[in-house]
């Protein structure tokens, strides 16, 4: 994933410094994985996240956090209101190549 990102520009100079693509891995197969064993599965922060969560819970409506067990409904439903997203549209979108 690094060398993708690579690909496209992203240098990685400062922790959570701005960049040009962030890929991360969500969840692999249910996989748990802590601190020491790369890469932490499933992704730490991914249950504070709607613009994680609400594209995920398109793509996989019945996934459950592979730790706790929430249902991602209960996830959405739990975050903070203060974390607006849309849906790119067609002028948001950068060519692939």
């Amino acid at each position: 994933m690094h060398r993708i990102e690579a690909r496209f520009g992203r240098v990685r100079a400062a922790a959570n410094a701005a960049r040009t693509l962030d890929l991360d891995l969500l969840d692999y197969d249910g996989m748990v994985r802590g601190a020491g064993e790369a890469p932490i599965l499933p992704h730490p922060r991914l249950h504070e996240r709607a613009f994680v969560l609400l594209p995920l819970a398109e793509l996989a409506p019945d996934w459950r956090h592979p730790v706790t067990g929430a249902a991602i409904a209960g996830l959405i439903a739990a975050l903070p209101a203060d974390q607006p997203t849309r849906p790119l549209d067609a002028s948001d979108r950068a060519p692939i190549g």
